[in-house]
């Protein structure tokens, strides 16, 4: 999966299927374009599609906040491998974000099975943000920590939380057999590989959707 494939991110999350050549507004049904604007819904963490009006309206409301493109390579992030075991996490990669419903951080690893939550703890989380003040600067419910440690990598993003769901979503759809396949594996590759190409300020034409 190239770059130029990451299109319609959120779309893929939401349904795992080519996008339609219409899209619409998921508040009002409006007609909207292709290059639109989403929202995520904080309890249920559902991405919508919406148009100009409803974003302006409902984007920053108690339920829904919207969803800015974003990609930084956090180059200087710090993490040791006793702090990185401390998280328990059973897999070399996991997105970590500030839920406002649940009021604490939450971890979520991709899996066959679609997002899963792995318990969290606060001593730990509470370290890192003292070791990386960047994670204080995280928009609740919308940004995260993106890690990846797979085959001894060590690469850490701040992201817009579409690309992590964008992950969940290529896991689940390409996982084969008990091990994953070859094939799912290189879409990883590729897809950490899209994202450190991914100028910051410059990567929303990769998530119109």
């Amino acid at each position: 999966m190239q770059a130029k494939s990451l299109h319609n991110w959120v779309s893929q999350v939401r349904r795992f299927v080519a996008r339609h050549d219409v899209e619409h507004c998921d508040f009002c049904s409006k007609a909207i374009g292709h290059q639109h604007a989403h929202l995520i819904e904080r309890a249920t963490r559902r991405f919508l599609c919406a148009c100009q009006g409803c974003a302006l309206t409902l984007g920053a409301s108690a339920k829904y906040c919207a969803v800015s493109p974003r990609t930084d390579v956090l180059h200087d992030f710090k993490l040791s491998d006793a702090e990185w075991n401390a998280f328990q996490i059973p897999i070399d990669m996991v997105f970590l974000f500030h839920s406002t419903p649940a009021n604490r951080p939450i971890a979520i690893y991709p899996s066959p099975a679609g997002p899963t939550e792995s318990l969290l703890s606060l001593d730990a989380w509470s370290r890192l943000v003292e070791t990386n003040r960047v994670l204080a600067e995280l928009e609740p419910d919308v940004e995260a920590l993106l890690v990846n440690r797979t085959n001894g990598a060590r690469e850490y993003y701040r992201v817009s939380i579409d690309r992590c769901y964008a992950l969940v979503g290529l896991i689940r759809t390409q996982w084969r057999g008990l091990s994953g396949g070859s094939e799912v594996w290189t879409a990883v590759q590729d897809f950490f590989t899209a994202l450190r190409q991914s100028p910051r300020g410059a990567v929303g034409d990769l998530v119109h959707g």
